[in-house]
């Protein structure tokens, strides 16, 4: 029997559709004892592509499913002052890459992290507050961008392997780092903002999903649960604990309603580099490594219910 053709994937990041594999995207490094593991598809494209899938039915074309997720226009990137400090992947050629190894902070370090983490998880409140039917992905994009730099800090996502927005806005069935753009919020949706911001040389990480409008009990029930499942996963980390330890508590959560968790994207360390070690994958593991004093990562869980992520 002929096997099914891979799903068509759509990318407003390349701005084309790509052919996904069959194949799991996150695999297991071929190193023998390596802690890292390799990243296929969305991991070469730096991680910061917004994925949609589509389903393959004549029922859910465009003109049959008018709710259906459709980019819109994209501005230009926005300005920044010259005094603030940019991050070392900003103007350069060269692909930023994840660090050797995880990232342990000092007191100096620990003071910074706080500081640019208690900036983004401010900025992310206020970006909060205006979502609202009508109002586009490109507005707040331009408020959060506004904001961060006010504060002398730089919107880490700006730039980073060409990516033209200082802030991720994932509409309904875009999982994650969905491009600002034109497209006005409907009332019903449903929008993860991803927030980061570089400030004093470090980075701090942080997003949230947010109602528009009047939500269907469906999508509400699905925002709640993987609320509940990064709350039960923090909760769980300490020094010493086996990192994997957070995609078993978060699965194990999500069984119990049904969903399925995502698995193209994972958790990552944070702090003077945007992208480090460890990774935190959000579902059940093997992968070795436990968590150290002074070191801080992040927990992104991205849950999928059939009839909103057609897989």
């Amino acid at each position: 029997m002929a096997r099914p053709p891979p799903p068509r994937l759509l990318s407003s990041f390349l701005g084309d559709r790509l052919l996904l594999s069959s194949r799991p995207l996150i695999l297991r490094s071929a190193a023998p004892g390596s802690r890292r593991m390799a990243y296929q598809a969305t991991r070469t494209l730096c991680n910061l592509v917004d994925i949609l899938f589509n389903r393959r039915s004549q029922d859910d074309a465009p003109e049959n499913n008018p709710r259906r997720l459709r980019p819109g226009k994209v501005s230009p990137r926005l300005s920044v002052p010259n005094h603030i400090q940019l991050p070392p992947y900003v103007n350069s050629r060269q692909r930023p890459g994840v660090t050797n190894g995880p990232e342990i902070h000092d007191e100096k370090g620990i003071e910074c992290m706080r500081a640019s983490g208690k900036l983004a998880a401010q900025v992310l409140k206020f970006a909060g507050t205006l979502v609202k039917p009508g109002i586009t992905t490109d507005e707040i994009d331009k408020a959060v961008h506004q904001m961060i730099v006010d504060n002398g800090a730089y919107p880490s996502p700006l730039g980073y392997c060409g990516y033209p927005k200082s802030v991720c806005t994932s509409v309904n069935e875009c999982i994650c780092h969905g491009i600002p753009d034109s497209r006005p919020l409907e009332d019903g949706d449903i929008i993860n903002i991803d927030v980061t911001v570089y400030l004093n040389g470090y980075h701090g990480d942080t997003s949230a999903t947010f109602l528009c409008g009047d939500v269907d009990d469906e999508a509400k029930k699905l925002v709640q649960v993987t609320k509940e499942c990064l709350d039960k996963a923090i909760s769980i980390c300490a020094p010493g604990v086996e990192i994997k330890r957070i995609g078993r508590t978060i699965q194990d959560h999500a069984d119990k309603f049904k969903f399925g968790v995502v698995r193209h994207f994972v958790g990552h360390g944070v702090g003077k580099v945007f992208h480090a070690e460890p990774v935190v994958p959000h579902f059940r593991n093997n992968e070795w490594g436990r968590m150290m004093l002074n070191q801080t990562f992040t927990i992104g869980t991205c849950f999928h219910n059939l009839p909103l992520f057609h897989l």
